[in-house]
């Protein structure tokens, strides 16, 4: 183990989690918009 901390490594670390929050986000958003399109579509045709 290293006994000098660098900064970077927190930063990457901050970089990788917003990274995968945001991939996560558009993922949800994405299938919400379209379960919500299935859903328009199914009361058009009633």
């Amino acid at each position: 183990m290293r006994e000098n901390l660098d900064q970077w490594d927190f930063v990457w670390l901050a970089y990788g989690v917003a990274g995968l929050a945001l991939a996560l986000l558009v993922v949800w958003a994405w299938r919400a918009m379209k379960a919500a399109e299935a859903r328009r579509d199914a009361t058009k045709r009633r």
